[in-house]
């Protein structure tokens, strides 16, 4: 076998496996795509829309997870209590956002006055469950927050929801522990 036939069989194989990488790459995005829009036709809109913590009642089915203070969720059992955390509410609110968003498959859907909503999407089966945060501002520069995750499809989630939100938890302590006094 010649330099020059060898050559030309060591490009072959590199843009066959090129191509099949971006063939693969394809069809897993499409896989997703498809998946999503099967969901939203099925159960509709994936944005399940802002909670009034004050008000809230939990759901009967074990697909949600609260972090809330009581005093702030009076007629909901929260899953944990948030700390007050070293910052004032403006700070506090933006590493939630920092958090939230650093999760793969997790969406900004809405910034209100009171309330960022998230999107967060499964990886596999790319099932949503929408994530409210408010953020309660205390004295002192302090100030603590408000989760509420649910799930859109499903009676169970298998622990996710309340997973997810203790961990945001432990990654805003996190961030807030080293913001200067």
């Amino acid at each position: 076998m010649t330099y020059e036939s060898e050559r030309n069989m060591r490009n072959r194989a590199v843009a066959i496996g090129l191509l099949s990488v971006g063939l693969g790459y394809g069809l897993w995005r499409g896989w997703e795509i498809g998946l999503e829009r099967t969901w939203q036709t099925v159960f509709g809109s994936p944005d399940l829309g802002p909670v009034d913590f004050t008000t809230l009642e939990r759901r009967t089915t074990p697909n949600d997870a609260l972090v809330c203070p009581r005093a702030f969720c009076p007629r909901a059992s929260p899953d944990l209590e948030p700390p007050d955390f070293p910052v004032p509410a403006s700070r506090l609110r933006a590493l939630v956002s920092q958090v939230a968003l650093s999760e793969p498959g997790t969406t900004l859907l809405d910034t209100g006055p009171e309330q960022d909503r998230f999107l967060v999407r499964t990886r596999l089966m790319r099932y949503p469950d929408t994530v409210v945060a408010q953020v309660i501002e205390r004295d002192g520069n302090r100030s603590t927050l408000a989760l509420y995750s649910r799930s859109q499809i499903g009676s169970s989630d298998f622990g996710v929801n309340k997973r997810r939100l203790t961990r945001w938890v432990e990654g805003i302590e996190a961030l807030a522990a080293r913001e200067p006094s």
